[in-house]
């Protein structure tokens, strides 16, 4: 495997972090700049096929050097380490919304992220929360992201030999999954919003992805625009863009939208993932991947706080699930005007690129110093 790293990796994980921040404050002008607003996938997908990019990437080096037992012992302690800050952060985040929902009357903060069951069946909801089961809002991504690294073990061999016959099981285990209605459970009877055993494909995907990019490969000599796959995606990202936006307009939508195609079209499922979803997601990071190649533009300033977030993206994720009530009472209290909503969401951020700032120096401090002979 080729060990040079693709910074633009880490600069989507990085962007990722910050749609996912700004789409989960209520009411924030800044969420109409997200992915979301022009296609039918948002950062949800980014975070995890590029999850599954960074797993087989640095879990499949370890394992051509050092062994697949070696390997499989890392992931699983990866995995209890998340774990332990799944709880940890969800005790966090409970006692934030509960301080903030005392302080803000225009809303109930504690429906809105579905703390509620908490209160009626405290002990109930601990043993859910252990159990992965107890996932109010902003943290659904954290336990899917366990579930799926603890099953990379299982396929991670496979994947370094024949890619194409795991990529091709979990196809069949997507379209399986929503046909049989498979899914986990969830409190009260529900299931998981974002459903493993359809999501499991965007992270076999991006680890595919991961170990195809390691191979040589000739160079490309064509421009994009005249390669026929980049000239379909296109279009389908285009087609997307229009009918994402016609929803801001309802009449305007039905009066053009095709009967069969909104029969075919919805409901977009993101519990399941629905096709017409992961197309989306698929078109835009080819022709992103196409139109951005490696080069000189990632060394800009900006850029370089997107990558340095990316590095640390768990730390940053977490970061970004406290922030966002925080930002959501701030909101509040200064009377959910848009200037106060766009300066909490570029303060998150800031904070967010600082607290990255503060962990990259930390590691270099963490360094042994080389002393000569």
């Amino acid at each position: 495997m080729n060990n040079g790293r693709d910074h633009r990796i880490d600069f989507y994980r990085g962007l990722a972090l910050i749609f996912i921040f700004w789409d989960h404050i209520p009411g924030n002008p800044l969420a109409n700049l997200t992915v979301r607003n022009v296609g039918f996938s948002d950062a949800a997908e980014i975070f995890v096929f590029l999850a599954g990019y960074a797993a087989a990437l640095a879990y499949g080096k370890i394992a051509l050097r050092d062994g697949w037992l070696i390997a499989s012992v890392r992931i699983l302690r990866r995995a209890w380490v998340l774990y332990v800050v799944h709880i940890f952060l969800l005790v966090l985040l409970m006692g934030i919304v509960f301080v903030a929902n005392n302080h803000v009357e225009t809303r109930d903060m504690i429906q809105e992220m579905g703390l509620y069951y908490f209160l009626s069946n405290p002990q109930q909801a601990l043993v859910d929360e252990l159990l992965l089961r107890f996932k109010p809002n902003l943290m659904d991504p954290l336990p899917l992201y366990i579930l799926l690294l603890l099953g990379l073990p299982l396929v991670l061999p496979a994947m370094l030999r024949k890619v194409e016959y795991v990529v091709g099981l979990s196809v069949a285990l997507y379209l399986l999954a929503p046909m049989f209605q498979w899914n986990l459970a969830a409190q009260e009877g529900g299931v998981w919003f974002f459903n493993p055993l359809a999501w499991q494909l965007l992270f076999i995907l991006g680890g595919a992805v991961a170990i195809h990019a390691q191979r040589e490969k000739p160079p490309q000599t064509r421009a994009p625009w005249r390669q026929p796959l980049f000239v379909m995606a296109t279009i389908y990202l285009l087609v997307c863009a229009v009918i994402a936006l016609s929803w801001r307009w309802p009449a305007v939508h039905d009066a053009w939208m095709p009967k069969l195609l909104a029969e075919w079209l919805y409901p977009i499922s993101k519990t399941n993932l629905s096709p017409a979803r992961l197309l989306h997601f698929l078109a835009l990071a080819y022709v992103t991947a196409k139109l951005l190649p490696s080069g000189r533009w990632v060394e800009g300033w900006l850029v370089q706080q997107s990558c340095r977030m990316g590095r640390y993206s768990l730390e940053v994720f977490c970061f970004g699930v406290l922030l966002a009530p925080l930002a959501d009472m701030a909101n509040a209290l200064g009377g959910d005007t848009w200037p106060v909503q766009v300066v909490t969401a570029l303060v998150g951020v800031g904070l967010m690129v600082l607290l990255a700032l503060w962990l990259d120096l930390n590691k270099r401090l963490g360094r042994p110093v080389q002393v000569p002979a």
